[in-house]
């Protein structure tokens, strides 16, 4: 391999639908185009637990996910990069969906907190799990004040 060879970088971004992992992607999408990387995008999804109530039917949770994750890169991402961008909506729990997507990833990326997190906590379950499970270097990205499309 010549010095002029590159081979590009992959980095996997959680995106849930919260500010956080808002803030996560557009990090991403900016270090993805910084270093040449592919940008895999990873939505997570599960059934809602009834816990021993009738299970809920008539909702195609996939296609509710799938829908959610293109509205959010289109209003998170510039049209030019989020037409370069890799999406996958994957059933399971976030944490180890995430860590499974990044198994070969160069970074993961994921928000300080997700929907559910508790005021007050610096990071969240998921990228709790993250940062002690990937095996790929893990960036945690904090709230901004400054929401700048990538």
């Amino acid at each position: 391999m010549t010095t002029d060879d590159h081979v590009p970088g992959r980095i996997v971004v959680g995106l849930d639908g919260s500010p956080w992992s808002r803030q996560a992607l557009q990090w991403a999408a900016r270090q993805a185009r910084l270093t040449g990387s592919e940008l895999h995008v990873v939505t997570a999804w599960d059934l809602p637990k009834t816990y021993g109530g009738p299970p809920i039917t008539g909702i195609d949770w996939e296609a509710d996910a799938r829908r959610s994750l293109e509205q959010e890169l289109k209003e998170a991402l510039e049209p030019a990069v989020a037409g370069q961008v890799r999406a996958q909506v994957i059933r399971g729990h976030p944490a180890g969906v995430l860590v499974d997507a990044a198994a070969d990833a160069d970074l993961l990326v994921v928000g300080s907190r997700g929907h559910g997190g508790f005021a007050g906590m610096l990071l969240g379950s998921v990228s709790q799990h993250a940062v002690a499970h990937a095996r790929c270097p893990v960036v945690v990205v904090h709230d901004s004040e400054h929401d700048v499309p990538a």
